[in-house]
């Protein structure tokens, strides 16, 4: 009987047991083809589907908890009990689901990158099993990512920018930006291009790797930032009371609960310009309520300070004109 060697590799049991029991090397070999080889591949599938389900299982835990935040529970109920956390913190405020938004985002990411990592792996396994050499195929694919990456630097440069703007959270949809040559409302946010709409409808693709910098105007909280100018013969101890006077009844009234999350403040003269002095007011506002506080401050400012006889300033532009000579008397006299 020859040795199991002969025709058998050494990591081929099976065609090993065939010939010794046997002393067939042809039996041997057809049932390691038959038998052996068919078990090995589907044991290659079934594992390849199992670490991916596992690793998909793992990955939305992690969803799970990043779209619930990182504080405790505790916590988390002692902030929302707050009028700030009323804004900040409720499941129906847009921080809320914009985060939503980037943990799915992020998690079908990583579920497309696992799933490409193992099925990779799986590939080259099966192709192995079968008795092909897989060293060419690495090379081969080593060298075909380096030459896409020279081709399409411009491409992998917007979708790293991409993933890492989603995962610091940078902005989200129905977030007003400034991207510098395009700002406005976010519509949607890719891995490659940000879609946003400025204020007269217009919409804006931007690639996210032209994106040097980003103005966020509606993340966490806003504030308004009011520039009253007033007359100088104003008494602006007076001026400043009605100031104050009119930003906290806009805070403590009811249709405004939520929407000024801090006791408003008067900071004072900010500057002294031509047409008048000029006092600045501030409010902290929830995210995308700054605009419209601010238009409802203003009416109140009006009507408030017309029933105290308070007068805005007005531009005023003075006029000099000098009067030209007459021709009678530009003309010279004549002596006798």
């Amino acid at each position: 009987m020859s040795h199991p060697l002969a025709t058998c590799s050494t990591d081929e049991d099976l065609c090993t047991w065939v010939l010794d029991q046997t002393g067939n090397s042809t039996l041997a070999t057809a049932v390691d083809w038959i038998v052996g080889k068919p078990s090995t591949l589907l044991g290659l599938i079934v594992i390849g589907v199992v670490v991916r389900w596992l690793l998909h299982r793992i990955i939305d835990r992690i969803i799970k908890r990043a779209e619930a935040g990182v504080l405790p529970d505790r916590l988390s109920r002692a902030i929302t009990g707050g009028r700030m956390g009323a804004a900040l913190n409720l499941r129906e405020d847009p921080t809320y689901t914009r985060r939503v938004q980037r943990a799915a985002t992020l998690g079908s990411l990583l579920k497309s990158i696992v799933t490409g990592v193992v099925f990779t792996v799986v590939a080259l396994m099966f192709i192995s099993e079968l008795g092909y050499d897989i060293a060419p195929l690495i090379a081969s694919a080593g060298i075909l990512g380096v030459a896409l990456g020279f081709g399409s630097q411009t491409l992998v440069k917007d979708f790293l920018s991409g993933i890492f703007m989603i995962f610091e959270d940078q902005y989200g949809v129905g977030d007003v930006v400034d991207l510098g040559e395009a700002s406005g409302t976010v519509e949607a946010v890719s891995l490659r291009v940000t879609r946003l709409r400025d204020v007269n409808g217009t919409v804006w693709y931007v690639r996210n790797g032209e994106i040097l910098r980003v103005g966020n105007m509606s993340q966490n909280w806003a504030r308004t930032v009011l520039d009253v100018t007033v007359g100088y013969t104003e008494d602006l101890v007076h001026v400043r009371r009605v100031l104050e006077e009119v930003a906290h009844d806009l805070w403590v009234d009811e249709d405004f609960q939520g929407l000024v999350i801090e006791e408003p403040e008067v900071w004072g003269v900010e500057s002294l310009g031509v047409d008048g002095i000029v006092i600045r007011v501030t409010l902290k506002t929830a995210p995308m309520e700054q605009w419209g506080v601010a238009r409802a401050m203003r009416e109140r400012v009006k009507a408030r300070f017309e029933a105290e006889g308070i007068n805005l300033a007005v531009a005023q532009r003075v006029m000099w004109q000098e009067s030209a000579p007459s021709a009678a008397s530009a003309e010279p006299t004549e002596k006798a």
